[in-house]
């Protein structure tokens, strides 16, 4: 029953996360309510997390059960916990340290039994710190901490990623592609901005332009670079290219062009280091 804070960029599979352990919890035949609280605005989210009574409003023709009481014995993901209003904060305080809840509009008490899982890719802490965010709440929140890494820091992680994503979405072109050798190489090579939602997405377009039995570097395109200041564009190929370019040509000059010294260093065998220098005209 202990509150778990899930951090980490957009796009690293919180809500995932979240699902994982309601799961595997005593709760798991209890619902998993999930909240964006980032959608919302602060009037329409009072009254999606606690509901609100008949004639609350204006509009409010009926009583509303809110996701609390929804929840009520199972999990609610609190996703985007970072961007809840201070009215909100302390709202959500009171839940935490009492297990009651008021629908808006309403006395009544209602007592809920909870599993709170929120999530957030904001820094907290420093939230915290300029007084965006409740020191009191964020210690609530922050139980059991979870840290999902980004793509770029978990590469191992990038070829079941992209089996899983291959047997997921075949429908799409009614065949299963295999891939090749130098496919993986190339993806881990990638900085993926928007982590494995971004990744899903190019695997989801890459099985559609891919006309043969093979997938390849080629097939996996991006339009856009957030992370870097100027959009730009170009294939994965070229990425890992790029990249081998520049890995290869500094380790030359800080061996002063020893290829055995070189190639111990990347990681590589000598021949395919001078065979790749040769190519990039760095021999």
């Amino acid at each position: 029953d202990t509150s778990v804070l899930v951090r980490g960029e957009t796009g690293t599979g919180k809500e995932v996360a979240a699902r994982f352990i309601h799961d595997n919890s005593s709760r798991a035949d209890k619902p998993f309510i999930r909240v964006n609280c980032a959608a919302l605005s602060e009037t329409l989210l009072e009254s999606e997390l606690f509901g609100h009574e008949k004639g609350a409003f204006t509009g409010a023709s009926s009583t509303r059960i809110g996701r609390f009481e929804l929840a009520n014995g199972g999990t609610i993901f609190l996703d985007e916990i970072g961007d809840i209003s201070p009215k909100l904060q302390v709202m959500l305080l009171r839940v935490l340290q009492e297990r009651e809840i008021e629908r808006v509009g309403g006395t009544r008490t209602i007592n809920v039994d909870v599993r709170i899982v929120a999530a957030t890719n904001r820094d907290l802490e420093n939230a915290v710190e300029e007084g965006e965010f409740r020191e009191d709440l964020f210690y609530r929140l922050n139980v059991f901490p979870i840290f999902l890494p980004p793509l770029r820091d978990r590469t191992e992680d990038i070829e079941p990623l992209l089996n899983w994503f291959l047997d997921k979405y075949q429908n799409l072109v009614n065949k299963r592609p295999s891939i090749s050798p130098d496919l993986v190489e190339a993806l881990q090579s990638c900085d993926w901005p928007g982590n494995i939602r971004e990744f899903e997405n190019l695997v989801q377009r890459a099985l559609v332009v891919c006309e043969g039995d093979i997938l390849e570097p080629d097939h996996f395109y991006f339009d856009f670079a957030p992370s870097k200041p100027k959009p730009s564009s170009g294939s994965v190929k070229d990425q890992v290219k790029n990249k081998q370019h520049d890995d290869i040509k500094a380790a030359l000059e800080k061996h002063e062009g020893n290829c055995s010294k070189a190639a111990r260093e990347l990681g590589i065998a000598r021949t395919t280091l001078m065979s790749r220098a040769k190519r990039f005209g760095l021999l």
